[in-house]
């Protein structure tokens, strides 16, 4: 037997302001809310074919987690969001309005080959690579 990875199914971030975060990757990015777990201080956000999670670092998860966050340290550097179409400025126009600051085009290596990305952060200064399909 091998394990089969289909995709990514999931990634959570612990939030300080839960809103503020909601806004940020549903507005800004184009996600949506699809569950909402308020007693846990957990919200599932639809991207794509998987989950943003938001934990508030204030709810009960939050609480638990940020213990043991503190105890390891900070251990991811970014996650990528893959997206279409890719245009350089359509994307700085839209993010300028939600006062994101956009780094600079880079082609990068990512799961479809070589294509354009560039780096923003999120409001609890998570950082998010925006990466374009590949182009031969």
């Amino acid at each position: 037997m091998s394990i089969q990875i289909k995709g990514i199914d999931h990634i959570v971030l612990l939030v300080s302001d839960v809103k503020r975060s909601i806004n940020f990757y549903c507005d800004a990015l184009g996600c949506s809310v699809d569950r909402e777990r308020p007693d846990l201080g957990l919200y599932h956000l639809r991207a794509g074919t998987a989950f943003i999670d938001l934990v508030d670092i204030h709810g009960k998860l939050g609480k638990q987690s940020l213990g043991s966050r503190k105890a390891k340290g900070r251990n991811v550097d970014h996650f990528a969001l893959r997206i279409e179409p890719f245009v350089e400025q359509d994307i700085s126009s839209h993010l300028a309005a939600f006062d994101v600051m956009v780094g600079e085009v880079f082609q990068r290596y990512g799961a479809d080959g070589d294509g354009p990305s560039i780096y923003i952060s999120d409001p609890d200064n998570n950082t998010i690579e925006l990466k374009g399909a590949p182009q031969n």
